[in-house]
């Protein structure tokens, strides 16, 4: 990808990784263009050893940031967030490459970014503590300080935000971050942070980024110098991230997968259903934690719904987004990941699934797709599917809807679309998820909520919002007396 010299990304980052300035790592990682299979650019790869490095140079600088007034580290959050607006274009011009994101959702994230950022901010100035009862003479605070150096996992699937909605409230809180993007995705996921970061002022060795692959993320996990893991990515590895973390008792916040219900009543608008419906499934090729996994249609409307799907799917563009930005679908991120897709897409049909639109392989491309009468106990109905499965369920009452919605060991997020709002609201109160919507889909976020999950979406903490604090900082409980106490021994 051709970057003039006055772009955010510059030159003489090529090869490298941010660690207290750009340096080698142990050796080259290429990043691979997912619609094409060819290779844009190399970065520095991280080791163990790189991440120890680092760990030991973060704990050294965090303890003055953390004693910085926190308007100063506000400043610089809010120059990062600056710099990020006035660079948009760019950083979406990486995350069609890198991701293989659609124009529409590459504009978006950078924006949405920003927003994180901001949110951050304003947290740096939001009062931290308390003051507790005492006897006369006595103070006694409960005080929000920060926890040292934070480790951040990424992935690749919205590598800007995933990364930031974390990075930017670590350091708001006072803490140094050690970030790991995906190495699917290490310039949109991490390098282009650390430009930010870098023009705005931050000083040096409060972040660094070290793109790597397992080996890096459990030396996160296990490095004495690392107080805490903030990891988003699939439940399998975060088994794997949580129990390396309690291991070494490490504080861990796991953002994980999902199964996602959106309940469809038999008031709704079959239109407006289906355009939800459509959205949530298939928006950046359904590679989103929070997608639309399993559509709840209830029977008087799952027709109506059900052909308005088809139609979208037969002519909705698919193709490569960077020499075509009108395409509404861009490639899957690996062909391991297409040809797990199919294979779970043509294991639900044998299983009596009744496949009504796409389900084809086109090289890292496939093609959006509608499953119907999925059950229970079929692979789409029970694994998260990361690719572009509108999966559809029919219920007969409200009871049923509930009953299908819960039967996931997922609980991330859940939707209801109907016109009866009261009855809407009753079916939303009983699902078993950390967020849920009414008349929308399943693919929200927003810096001012809290988002996580239960079962395998979680550990059962959140980020976002009133959350950070509680993540990314912990109490310390302090007195101070006019005078020592006389002690009788």
């Amino acid at each position: 990808m051709a970057m003039q010299s006055t772009s955010l990304m510059g030159q003489g980052w090529q090869g490298l990784l941010y660690s207290g300035n750009w340096r080698p790592g142990s050796g080259p990682l290429p990043v691979i263009e997912p619609a094409t299979g060819t290779i844009l650019v190399s970065v520095g790869l991280a080791g163990a050893a790189q991440v120890a490095a680092a760990a030991e140079r973060a704990a050294q600088a965090q303890p003055a940031w953390a004693a910085l007034h926190p308007g100063a580290r506000a400043a610089i959050l809010r120059r990062a967030a600056d710099l990020l607006r006035q660079h948009r274009d760019e950083v979406a011009g990486w995350l069609v490459r890198e991701g293989g994101s659609i124009q529409a959702k590459a504009r978006l994230e950078p924006d949405h970014a920003v927003g994180f950022i901001k949110h951050a901010a304003a947290q740096a100035l939001e009062p931290c503590g308390h003051v507790l009862p005492a006897d006369p003479g006595t103070d006694s605070l409960a005080e929000r300080v920060a926890l040292g150096v934070v480790g951040v996992i990424s992935p690749f699937n919205f590598p800007l935000v995933l990364s930031l909605r974390a990075v930017a409230p670590a350091l708001a809180a006072g803490n140094a971050v050690l970030l790991k993007p995906d190495p699917r995705t290490p310039v949109s996921g991490g390098l282009i942070i650390a430009k930010l970061f870098e023009a705005a002022g931050l000083p040096p060795n409060l972040l660094h980024v070290l793109p790597g692959h397992a080996e890096a993320g459990e030396e996160l996990c296990t490095n004495p110098a690392v107080a805490m893991v903030s990891f988003t990515g699939s439940t399998r590895a975060g088994r794997r991230v949580g129990a390396l973390c309690g291991e070494n008792l490490k504080k861990v916040q796991l953002e994980l997968g999902g199964k996602n219900p959106l309940i469809v009543l038999d008031d709704a608008d079959p239109d407006l259903a289906a355009a939800n419906a459509a959205w949530g499934a298939w928006l950046h090729q359904g590679q989103i934690c929070m997608a639309t996994g399993r559509i709840l249609l209830q029977q008087g409307i799952a027709e109506a719904v059900t052909a308005r799907l088809v139609e979208k799917a037969r002519h909705l563009p698919v193709g490569d987004p960077h020499l075509n930005p009108d395409v509404a679908l861009g490639p899957l991120i690996t062909p391991q990941q297409v040809q797990r897709l199919d294979t779970i897409v043509q294991d639900s049909v044998k299983a009596g699934a009744r496949l009504l639109a796409g389900g084809r392989i086109d090289e890292r491309f496939y093609a959006p797709t509608v499953l119907a009468d999925v059950r229970p106990g079929m692979p789409a109905f029970n694994e998260e599917l990361f690719g572009p499965v509108a999966v559809i369920t029919t219920f007969t009452d409200d009871a049923e809807a509930v009953r299908l919605a819960n039967a996931t060991a997922y609980g991330l997020a859940g939707a209801v679309i109907g016109n009866d709002l009261a009855r809407a609201k009753a079916i939303a109160a009983q699902l078993r998820v950390g967020h849920l919507h009414v008349n929308d889909q399943t693919v929200l976020a927003d810096p001012a909520a809290p988002f996580g999950g239960f079962g395998q979406s979680g550990n059962g903490g959140r980020i976002s919002g009133p959350a950070n604090w509680d993540e990314f900082s912990t109490w310390r409980w302090s007195t101070v007396k006019t005078r020592p106490p006389a002690y009788p021994f």
